[in-house]
């Protein structure tokens, strides 16, 4: 693909002026295509400027270059980020990637000193530098995207937290429990998912600049004073590893497919609930959308595409492992296959995010239809089974064999437990009395599951005011 503003040289012009001493011809043209990553990683140029000044800025502090040329590289590279911000900025696929490109403009801008600016590193630790920033600034963005849909969970979980609704397990009727609990299960799971960006972030946090190619530098460098003045915890502590370590951009795909998966088994729901046959909750237009010869539909085709994304940022956690699988110490140009996947997969996951947050604070419940079919199928058998073993002090495997005969009878007669006589209860259990019916309601069952963790109505409405406190409080750090 080529940008309108990517610069194409000539045929046969040396491949980078910058580096090309070596070469006296430049590349093949498919050589120059397979080779250039500026059409990508012409996103880390916000990070690859910050990590440069910070060189240059510790360069001067210990004598290697001049105070003079360290703020001239300083202002030079203020300069360039104005340019690219502004889209001023003319990219140059013959210079190969974002290093080479700022490096080049630098030398238009201030001229020899900007030469001085590589000194004591390399690409190969620019580049693992760059990344890092950029993954830790992706984490901190999905994390505030996580925590909203959290916030918008937990508001409607306090909202619906008396509805009652089936719950499921092989996606057949279990047990009645309520909406606002259902959604709580959801804020726990991104919850997790937050923690584990987190850790994430710590480990990812160490500094390589100054690793240099793979062996470190003969030059004076304080790498401490270059992690700190970049927000890093520390400097990576072994050379080679520092600059072929891809670990933390795996560990973000990996955090990043298990969120995207909680965020599809989020959106199976939502799609199962709007069908007719469930029509447990409603999405408005904003959130759907009709079909080319069919006027009675709305599809939720925004949970639809949420849930697709899944298999794309699984993919893209898939296809960083492969590359990496097989490469020996220390850096290959294999390393270059590192960014799309990692770029793709958060800009995609923050789109499922918002989305997943939109459609949670649009849709509507109907309580009717959910009611309907949390009465429907039997689903106070436990707590039928349950009354036996405490009422009736009847070992609970007992209770299971009387509560599954008297359910076999009202299939048979096609009634509810609560339908049931009580002469034909005492058909199957004499020592069965009146009793039993205090418990058979679906009302009656939500409200006893008050143990920590449970359903009860007003278990859900302490949960969300704590799961508010845990996953809210402070100003969007991780949990």
């Amino acid at each position: 693909m080529t940008d309108r503003n990517t610069k194409q040289p000539p045929q046969g012009q040396a491949a980078n002026a910058l580096w090309g001493g070596r070469f006296a011809a430049g590349p093949a043209e498919v050589m120059e295509r397979i080779n250039a990553s500026i059409d990508f990683d012409r996103r880390l140029y916000a990070q690859d400027i910050t990590a440069s000044q910070a060189h240059a800025r510790m360069l001067a502090a210990q004598g290697i270059i001049t105070t003079e040329d360290g703020a001239a590289i300083t202002h030079g590279l203020d300069t360039i980020l104005r340019e690219i911000e502004s889209g001023d900025f003319a990219y140059s696929r013959a210079l190969e990637d974002i290093h080479m490109n700022v490096e080049a403009r630098l030398r238009e801008l201030i001229g020899e000193p900007a030469g001085r600016l590589h000194t004591g590193r390399s690409r190969n630790d620019q580049v693992a530098t760059d990344l890092r920033l950029w993954v830790r600034d992706a984490i901190d963005s999905l994390n505030a995207g996580l925590r909203e849909l959290q916030a918008t969970l937990i508001d409607r979980a306090e909202q619906y937290a008396a509805v009652i609704m089936p719950g499921f397990t092989h996606l057949q009727t279990a047990q009645p429990v309520t909406l606002g609990h259902h959604l709580l299960a959801y804020v726990e799971m991104f919850g997790r998912d937050r923690g584990r960006f987190a850790d994430c972030r710590k480990r990812l946090n160490e500094c390589p600049l100054g690793a240099a190619a793979l062996a470190g530098t003969s030059f004076p460098i304080d790498r401490e004073r270059t992690a700190r003045d970049l927000g890093f915890d520390r400097p990576t502590a072994n050379s080679l590893d520092s600059v072929s370590d891809r670990d933390f951009a795996i560990e973000f795909l990996a955090a990043a497919s298990l969120t995207a998966v909680h965020i599809s088994r989020f959106a199976e729901e939502l799609v199962i609930w709007c069908s007719q046959n469930f029509a447990f909750v409603e999405l408005s237009d904003a959130y759907t959308t009709g079909s080319s010869i069919m006027p009675q539909k709305r599809n939720p085709d925004a949970a639809e595409l949420a849930r697709a994304k899944a298999g794309r940022i699984i993919g893209a956690m898939t296809t960083l492992l492969v590359v990496m699988k097989g490469l020996p110490m220390a850096y290959g140009k294999d390393m270059q296959e590192d960014k799309e996947p990692v770029f793709d997969a958060a800009d995609n996951l923050a789109l499922a995010i918002a989305a997943t947050a939109g459609m949670v604070a649009d849709l509507q419940a109907n309580e009717p239809a959910l009611l309907a079919a949390a009465s429907a199928g039997f689903p106070t058998a436990t707590d039928l089974a349950d009354w036996l073993v405490r009422q009736l002090n009847m070992p609970f495997r007992d209770a299971h064999h009387v509560t599954g005969a008297l359910v076999r009878l009202a299939e048979h007669e096609g009634v509810g437990l609560a339908q049931l006589s009580l002469a034909q209860m005492q058909s199957v259990e004499p020592n069965i009395n009146v009793g039993v019916y205090d418990v058979l309601s679906v009302e009656a069952s939500v409200r006893s599951r008050s143990s920590y963790g449970g359903t009860a109505m007003d278990r859900v409405a302490t949960a969300a005011e704590a799961a508010r406190q845990r996953f809210l409080a402070g100003a969007g750090e991780t949990p």
